[in-house]
């Protein structure tokens, strides 16, 4: 057996015997390697070892730590948590939805109507349905091409298309080195290796983009969340996205947009479709827009790519139904969907104010805040999240550590995503949290996220007792 394994099954051992408890930090790795009589890289191997069997995690600046929880069975903000309280996953829903998209199904009940949305589209759509969805996702007087808009059945669909046919399997895909947990489960099942990009306060760095281009290999394209980018909050300034584009044009790559949250930002820049439309793919979707059950997702796509997207989103059977594309489209159409984000933006922003006064007792606007910015809360960390979110990034006072107030979180019935989950590299977590806002009531938000100011306040040794 190999000393890396061997060590690591000794230290597995210690966990399950107890003379090492969740939460207990590793000796530093030379430490480790002294005390074993092994190479500074063997003992790296060991720790590699434990992380992958779920039995410890490294965390950034703090070191590596005896896992405080089971780690999930499957992938970040997927499935709805078993927590009382579901603070990871986001689908807002506002008062009267339901009969604001029911008052725009009556022409459906007509038999020639339903007749065809009841056969089957591809990914194309139809005429009406591209016209519809050229004319939604209009962000600052850009409008995309009708004729290069393609369908799948959701947002996640059509980021999976979108990668599948601008990256080879065994090809590198960049993303910021903070990232939607999906695009790192759909590279995993394409093949596809990431390659973290760092970022700064106006998101990713495109001087740092260009370096990976130029010294890491080459890239095929590049996921990026310019507007409200989850889970930091961040939104791109014009200069960004500018520079952002001659990287594009100068490296010779393509950009794949999430732009599924940008409808909050109704005062954001142009997206970079705008700015780079021979080198950008924009996708969204309406499970965010109008609701989770409703799934149609769309891209937004540059002439000389429609045949190879269009392609991946058959070949992976990611095309739309007709059924729920037709509705989408009377959605879009009637103007149900742009009173309905009107309605959420406003709903982002008063679940926003309950955030910051539960956690930092600021309210939104108050001096030290700003759009993506960070706000000292008490002694309880640093929250960062924009004027209308549903998400809040909720870096944690010392000596917490992500995993154990995600646990403590847990035994109070509240489901938060701890911040390895975004963490696209091989490095070290962050000592932060997502905190979903969109899913409890108003007033269990408010009771939850009191819970987690005290728990915070309080310190993992009073967690842990109480």
């Amino acid at each position: 057996m190999d000393d890396y394994r061997r060590l690591a099954d000794g230290v597995a051992a210690d966990i399950a015997a107890g003379r090492l408890r969740p939460g207990d930090r590793l000796p530093p790795l030379r430490a480790f390697a002294r005390r074993h009589g092994v190479a500074g890289s063997t003992a790296a191997r060991v720790y590699g070892e434990l992380n992958r069997r779920g039995l410890a995690v490294g965390e950034v600046g703090r070191g590596t730590f005896v896992r405080a929880a089971a780690p999930a069975a499957g992938p970040a903000l997927t499935e709805p948590a078993g927590a009382g309280v579901d603070l990871e996953l986001n689908y807002p829903v506002v008062p009267g939805q339901a009969a604001r998209l029911a008052a725009g199904l009556g022409r459906l009940l007509r038999p020639d109507v339903l007749e065809a949305a009841l056969r089957p589209v591809g990914p194309a759509g139809t005429p009406a349905a591209r016209a519809a969805a050229a004319a939604g996702p209009a962000r600052a007087g850009w409008r995309p091409d009708p004729e290069g808009v393609l369908f799948a059945g959701n947002g996640r669909q059509a980021m999976a298309g979108a990668v599948s046919a601008l990256v080879p399997t065994g090809g590198r895909l960049a993303v910021e080195e903070l990232t939607y947990p999906v695009i790192k489960a759909i590279a995993s099942r394409l093949g596809v290796t990431l390659v973290p990009v760092a970022m700064d306060a106006h998101g990713l760095r495109p001087d740092a983009l260009a370096e990976a281009a130029r010294r890491r290999g080459p890239l095929h394209a590049v996921y990026v969340q310019p507007t409200l980018h989850n889970p930091c909050g961040t939104t791109m300034p014009p200069e960004r996205r500018a520079a952002l584009a001659a990287v594009l044009e100068d490296h010779g790559l393509i950009a794949i947009e999430d732009a599924v949250w940008a409808f909050l930002a109704e005062d954001a820049p142009p997206p970079l479709a705008a700015l780079a439309p021979d080198r950008t793919v924009l996708v969204d979707g309406l499970s965010k827009r109008l609701s989770p059950g409703l799934t149609a997702g769309l891209a937004a796509v540059p002439p000389a790519l429609l045949d190879r997207l269009s392609t991946a989103l058959r070949a992976g059977s990611w095309t739309p139904t007709g059924y729920a594309l037709e509705a989408a489209a009377g959605w879009l159409a009637d103007g149900t969907v742009t009173a309905i984000e009107e309605a959420k933006r406003e709903d982002a922003a008063a679940r926003r104010a309950i955030a910051a006064a539960a956690l930092s007792g600021a309210a939104p606007g108050e001096e030290g805040e700003t759009e993506g910015g960070g706000t000292g809360v008490g002694g309880i960390g640093t929250l960062r999240a924009a004027p209308r979110s549903y998400f809040c990034w909720w870096e944690l006072p010392a000596p917490w550590r992500a995993e154990t107030f995600v646990a403590a979180a847990a035994r109070h019935g509240i489901a938060v995503t701890p911040g390895a989950a975004f963490v696209a590299g091989p490095g070290g977590a962050p000592g932060a949290v997502r905190v979903g806002l969109a899913s409890p009531p108003p007033d269990v938000l408010e009771r939850a996220l009191g819970v987690l100011a005290r728990i915070a306040r309080g310190g993992p040794d009073d967690a842990a007792i109480g």
